[in-house]
């Protein structure tokens, strides 16, 4: 049956499925296939299978365009960040490495998708899909842009189809004993009586006392922690295209404009065809004598044509312009509604032809598209008024270096003095990557200071541009002590006040587990709260956290332990009694997805790590 759908690959019809599918596949980073060739060409070999530097870059762009949909306008500067980008690419490239050692197991224990569950997933895919059913003009289009290659294309289907397969082996099983998901449950919902007593650390800091000799020894063994970065003031000019007046096109513009490019706004004429394929020229033949006499052509598709995807339309192929009709369909010279063609040989089978429908060639009238056309123009008109200011302010910036004034005269906008700032900190109005790259960068400034010339135009966010001069310079210095002693002097009081606290707390730990608690605890001034109950079903704070680790108590004798607060105050908690938790009917259902989830969760990262450590892992070449 492969072997047919190979066959049924290279029809007409089929190819533009392909096209299509091919298309999902490339957007969603999907097809991950090894490809071999010279290893100065692969990013990484898997047990000796080439993952090319293509697939890496293919895989990269996909996690990059992740990423900054899901940044959104903060992605920029994760963007300009160097080491940022190759985390990013080191991930994609593990997910490659992943991808490929679950393609190797998958072979090895000889998993693989049926034929039919191919042909299933290509017609499921909702990008084919119009009013969720299979709508043959949608991959049509697509045909004429992309060469595809049927076998490889099946085999990936069949690749990432096993894939799935083998996640469902090791963890889909459906079926969770009952027993499992309620001590699951139980435990997950399970309630826990508390008290606490809080050991407060801003009250020990401020008892403690620091001398001038302990803050400079501090000083003197952190100054790398206190390191003032290179700070700059810049003036600079913003020109922003939002701010400059609105161009204008007349009329008589818009029509000169409609005259002289009337093939953009003609629709080329339109042809309908459907198609049935049969294995034979004979069949073929006796097929097209049938038809001449009268017979119904749908009902002929739904009996013989072999060609599954043209079947489930009647035949159907869809509208097709002369520029991009099959050579197969072209060659038939089909000129009226109704015509059928002689039986032409396709690879290994014979397909006829028939004409349905013609739409005839047709212009939008002038009114029609007269507001797309202003609008258009318009925008050209806008994009040329912001591109000359910006070759005018290019030009006056490179040609007089001393100064931003001439910059200020083309422009007819005033230049702006900031404050220091350093690259961390920049003000809001410069606060765009590559203007921050260029103001720190040895173009404007060296190991002494300011080299007193102009930027060239930076575009940012495409409507916006800046031209920059750094005015003033600081390079990066250790701050003097006398500048930072107050924070180290806080610093060495909350360290002080810690390690006190820490001393206190595992103190009284230790005489609340040899039951002389009380005493202690009214000799240190505090006192457990009121009994709280907590769970993981509650907001979970760092109290709540811990008290949910502790060892259940023996019966009629608490247990304890020490945990840190948000406020970083040392919490002795007490933790009195466990009660496994209710669930209803519906928690036992909701939580027992969550259970298998957990589990499956655990067995792929087990079943990964285990692969990993046995396969032979070469990365190559990582750019």
């Amino acid at each position: 049956m492969m072997e047919n759908l190979r066959t049924k690959a290279n029809s007409p019809l089929l190819k533009i499925i392909l096209a299509l599918i091919i298309l999902s596949f490339v957007l969603g980073g999907v097809m991950m296939g090894g490809i071999g060739g010279n290893s100065a060409n692969n990013a990484a070999e898997v047990n000796g299978q080439p993952i090319s530097r293509e697939q890496l870059q293919q895989a990269f762009q996909q996690e990059r365009q992740s990423l900054q949909e899901y940044l959104g306008d903060k992605f920029s500067e994760v963007a300009s960040n160097e080491e940022s980008m190759n985390l990013l690419r080191r991930q994609a490239l593990d997910n490659l490495i992943n991808n490929e050692l679950i393609n190797q197991y998958a072979n090895e224990l000889n998993l693989s998708a049926s034929d039919q569950q191919i042909e299933q997933s290509i017609f499921s895919m909702q990008i084919f899909q119009t009013d969720g059913r299979f709508d043959s003009e949608k991959y049509r289009e697509i045909l004429q842009r992309y060469n595809i290659n049927a076998d490889s294309f099946a085999a990936q289907i069949r690749q990432d189809l096993t894939r799935a397969q083998l996640g469902k082996t090791f963890t889909g099983t459906d079926f969770a004993l009952p027993s499992e998901v309620k001590a699951y449950a139980q435990l997950y919902m399970q309630e826990r009586e508390i008290r606490t007593a809080t050991l407060p650390l801003a009250d020990v800091q401020g008892k403690q006392t620091v001398s001038d000799d302990e803050l400079k020894a501090y000083y003197d063994a952190n100054q790398d922690s206190f390191i003032s970065p290179e700070k700059v003031k810049v003036s600079y000019v913003e020109m922003d295209a939002a701010s400059m007046p609105a161009a204008t096109v007349s009329d008589e513009d818009v029509k000169a404009y409609y005259e002289q490019n009337l093939k953009n706004y003609t629709q080329a004429e339109q042809k309908q065809y459907s198609m049935i394929q049969v294995a034979s020229e004979k069949e073929a033949n006796d097929i097209l004598n049938e038809l001449k006499a009268g017979a119904d052509f749908a009902a002929i598709v739904a009996e013989k044509s072999t060609d599954i995807f043209s079947a489930k339309q009647k035949g159907l192929i869809g509208w097709m312009e002369a520029s991009s009709t099959p050579s197969e369909i072209a060659d038939a010279k089909l000129t009226e509604k109704g015509q059928l063609s002689a039986p032409i040989k396709s690879q290994n089978n014979y397909i006829i032809f028939r004409l349905d429908d013609i739409k005839p060639e047709l212009t939008k009238p002038f009114e029609q598209v007269k507001e797309s056309i202003k609008n258009s123009l318009l925008q050209d008109k806008n994009i040329k008024q912001f591109y000359d200011l910006q070759q005018k302010v290019s030009e006056a910036a490179t040609n007089d270096m001393e100064s931003l004034v001439s910059v200020e005269s083309v422009s007819g906008l005033k230049s702006i003095t900031t404050d220091w700032f350093d690259r961390n900190n920049p003000p809001a109005a410069l606060n765009f990557p590559k203007v921050i790259n260029e103001v720190f960068s040895d173009r404007l400034v060296d190991k002494n200071g300011s080299k007193g010339i102009n930027s060239d135009v930076i575009n940012v966010e495409g409507d916006r541009a800046f031209v920059v001069r750094v005015t003033e310079y600081k390079p990066e210095n250790i701050e003097p002590f006398d500048t930072v002693k107050p924070e180290i002097e806080a610093l060495v009081k909350r360290q002080k006040a810690e390690a006190e606290l820490k001393a206190t707390s595992e103190k009284l730990l230790a005489e609340l587990k040899a039951g002389k608690g009380e005493e202690a605890l009214n000799a240190a001034g505090i006192k457990f709260t009121d009994v709280q109950t907590v769970s993981r079903l509650m907001p979970q704070t760092a109290i709540i956290n811990a008290s949910m680790e502790m060892a259940e108590p023996a019966e009629g004798k608490p247990n304890y332990a020490i945990a840190r607060d948000e406020s970083d105050n040392y919490v002795i908690i007490q933790l009195d009694k466990v009660t496994l938790g209710q669930p209803t009917e519906d928690e036992l259902k909701q939580l027992s997805r969550e259970y298998q989830g957990a589990m499956s969760s655990a067995v792929n990262e087990a079943l990964m790590l285990n692969l990993r450590e046995n396969a032979k892992i070469e990365v190559l070449n990582m750019e």
